[in-house]
């Protein structure tokens, strides 16, 4: 892959470091009164997780990374994790559940998301932002705490746990967050 030189670095930049792929999410130029420009990036690696803060001096370049998205769409859960297709090529491709992470708890079948491929590796699923969903069970409203804001907690059908308003109830469908599992709205048939 090509050199990215340092007057390249922006926001979003991926690049290779210690061989893994890095998404650049800050990138700062300092620009000190005496000596040479700085760069001073905080970067994410795409495969861990973890986050990084290097400086790099006027002139300096990093290997690019190779990373692509592309659609594709849950088929189904089996032993070796969740099973996805690729729109374009109807490829398959197997994302274990550490790479799925905890927003996989919201996979519906037939579900289109975004996988991230680093040299043709998936290394990263996006769900769309909101799922809707039926709740399969909560507590029914006590009588007086339907106007304020007071939460409890419903089951809704792929299995997980969220936090509801008091007036929702058994049955309603739920619009969800699908990164934070938060609550969104109640939605109407």
């Amino acid at each position: 892959m090509a050199q990215i030189s340092t007057s390249d670095f922006k926001k979003g930049t991926k690049v290779i470091l210690e061989g893994d792929p890095f998404d650049m999410l800050v990138v700062d130029f300092v620009k000190p009164g005496k000596g040479q420009a700085l760069y001073r990036c905080r970067m994410r690696n795409l495969i861990k997780g973890t986050i990084l803060d290097r400086t790099y001096k006027s002139g300096d370049s990093l290997e690019g990374a190779d990373i692509r998205r592309n659609d594709a769409q849950f088929l189904y859960k089996d032993s070796s994790g969740f099973v996805f297709m690729e729109q374009q090529t109807f490829e398959q491709h197997s994302i274990s559940p550490e790479i799925a992470g905890d927003q996989a708890v919201f996979l519906q079948d037939g579900m289109v998301c975004e996988l991230l491929y680093w040299n043709d590796t998936p290394i990263g699923v996006t769900l769309p932002p909101s799922v809707t969903m039926k709740i399969v069970y909560t507590e029914p409203a006590v009588r007086g705490n339907t106007s304020s804001n007071i939460t409890k907690t419903a089951k809704v059908d792929c299995g997980a746990e969220i936090q509801v308003p008091a007036f929702v109830d058994t049955g309603d469908m739920v619009k969800i967050n699908t990164q934070t599992g938060e609550y969104i709205e109640r939605v109407r048939e």
